[in-house]
């Protein structure tokens, strides 16, 4: 039985390990990172600086310049997540490839600071999308029939590398809920994909910024070359879509998102492997809530509703 109302005793999760931290809790960057910026030649010698609170794993700071805004991403060393990679120098390769297309924010520069890596690129326009989910399939698909060559690692293909992958998640799991996880694993097995293309990885509300009729994809930090499927079902993702958006998607918003994506047969790969991503989900929201994200027991929930 399935506890939508709130968790029951089988689904019930461990106090969080510690509490996270606000990811921006610094109004500036480092100084010394400033004056490195300002030596390159792309930062003013007293530069302005306004956080931006979107992400929930790196610092970002919004860069106010006469010659147009810019964005400092300064990447986070500390949770490695079994789920989303943060590869800032994937980012940067993914940006100049992507640049000509149109649908990301232009790159200029990439360097270190200390044991961490930044990227520092133009700000993009927008808020988070919130509607018109055709809108998002169509630039999923766009960017799936692209052909680039991005050093990007090899995604989860097939029902077998999302079983392996949803294992080693929840290894790192110790709750009661766990165990449940492992019993409601799904059983039907889905061949891998014999196409393979450059995903986002990570292509949550959050990450799509509308201005007007322009989408623009940001945060590239895990990209990879593999299963389209895995880009639709992390953008129809319950628990993604109500942490990013407040609300999970209604049935006729994600036929709107596969209708515009406009492959019936990804589409229904997408239908034959939901229960493996909702189940790999699942334990990911887990694995989060275990780890000083309680707002992630709700996606638990929702993952599990969707299985």
């Amino acid at each position: 039985m399935i506890c939508r109302a709130g968790p029951s005793k089988a689904w019930q999760i461990d106090s969080p390990k510690e509490v996270t931290k606000p990811l921006s809790d610094q109004p500036f960057p480092p100084r010394d990172l400033v004056d490195q910026l300002h030596i390159e030649g792309l930062v003013s010698i007293h530069p302005r600086f306004e956080t931006l609170y979107g992400g929930r794993t790196n610092k970002v700071w919004k860069v106010l310049e006469d010659d147009g805004d810019k964005v400092l991403k300064l990447y986070s060393t500390a949770l490695r997540n079994p789920l989303f990679r943060n590869d800032a120098g994937l980012e940067a390769q993914c940006l100049k490839a992507l640049g000509p297309e149109g649908f990301v924010p232009r790159l200029r520069a990439a360097g270190r600071y200390k044991d961490a890596h930044w990227v520092f690129y133009d700000h993009a326009p927008g808020t988070p999308w919130q509607e018109e989910a055709g809108k998002v399939g169509s630039l999923l698909r766009r960017l799936h029939d692209l052909t680039l060559s991005v050093p990007a690692p090899a995604g989860c293909n097939g029902s077998e590398d999302l079983k392996a992958h949803g294992l080693r998640i929840l290894q790192g799991c110790s709750s009661e809920a766990r165990d449940r996880l492992l019993e409601r694993q799904p059983l039907q097995t889905v061949a891998p994909a014999e196409q393979t293309c450059l995903i986002h990885g990570d292509p949550v509300a959050g990450n799509i910024l509308v201005a007007g009729k322009n989408l623009t994809l940001i945060d590239w930090q895990c990209p990879a070359h593999g299963d389209p499927t895995e880009d639709l079902a992390l953008f129809l993702s319950p628990a993604m879509q109500s942490l990013y958006r407040g609300t999970p998607l209604t049935k006729a918003e994600e036929e709107q998102f596969l209708n515009a994506y406009g492959d019936p047969e990804i589409a229904a790969r997408y239908r034959h492997l939901q229960p493996w991503y909702a189940w790999r989900m699942a334990a990911y929201c887990l694995w989060r809530a275990e780890n000083g994200a309680p707002d992630y027991a709700e996606g638990l929930r929702l993952e599990i509703a969707a299985l």
